[in-house]
């Protein structure tokens, strides 16, 4: 039997009798980046030559196979990680979950987008230097938001249309965006790209907030950005409450 199809039959066979949801959890409790260091190890010019054979046939084998029956397999195992994991380790691993669980949405209006960010900014805005209403309960006062679409001006020789999408909290800069899309007029009929930065170091994801990895499952999954209004504003309503105070 070939080398080749050796290794076919391994993958085929650890696919189907769940060792890969075993090693899934094993290798996210010890942190993801090393997952395969052993394996990927350099030692010498016989174990790279090996490591190309096995590549050449690991790979378009993986990315051919219909993972679908295995997704929900994969949420379940993610989570039980999630549960015993150090503290330290949860937003990174909560992260990852969230980017490797596919999103089957093609299209998303700004205007649902939108919405997206303002549940973000009702979660993270920064409530410091906000006036506390006593109407029927102690809560913060509204912020105001808003976006806008800034379109770039092209070329003339230019087939591609360039815009930012602007999402600003006038209360806390560190809830603003600015979104780089853009679209190809004769081809993507009104539809955009959403251009996000790929992850190149798996230790990075302990630092990006549930907006920015939305934004680049969006991106990695191909979903288009439909401009149905190129402005809008609105108030959200901070979650966090005041703290009670005793006269």
């Amino acid at each position: 039997m070939s080398l080749e199809k050796s290794i076919k039959d391994v993958i085929s066979k650890k696919l189907e009798d769940g060792t890969i949801e075993k090693l899934i959890a094993e290798q996210l409790e010890n942190g993801i980046k090393n997952a395969l260091k052993d394996l990927l190890g350099s030692y010498g010019d016989v174990t790279k030559v090996i490591e190309k054979q096995v590549k050449s046939v690991m790979v378009p084998y993986l990315e051919n196979y219909d993972y679908s029956e295995y997704i929900t397999k994969l949420d379940s195992v993610l989570v039980d990680v999630l549960k015993s994991s150090a503290l330290e380790n949860k937003k990174m691993l909560e992260n990852f979950k969230n980017l490797m669980i596919p999103d089957e949405m093609k299209t998303i209006k700004v205007t649902e987008l939108f919405e997206r960010w303002k549940k973000y900014v009702e979660e993270n805005v920064e409530t410091d230097g906000l006036e506390v209403c006593y109407d029927d309960e102690p809560s913060y006062e509204y912020v105001d938001v808003r976006f806008e679409v800034e379109y770039n001006e092209e070329r003339s020789w230019s087939s591609m249309k360039h815009a930012v999408l602007v999402f600003e909290c006038e209360h806390d800069e560190k809830m603003n965006y600015e979104i780089r899309i853009h679209t190809w007029p004769k081809y993507d009929k009104g539809e955009w790209t959403i251009e996000r930065n790929s992850i190149q170091d798996i230790n990075s994801l302990r630092h990006l907030d549930e907006f920015s990895i939305f934004l680049m499952k969006l991106n990695q999954n191909g979903t288009k950005l439909i401009l149905d209004t190129d402005s809008d504003g609105d108030e959200v309503k901070p979650d966090k409450e005041p703290e009670a105070t005793f006269s």
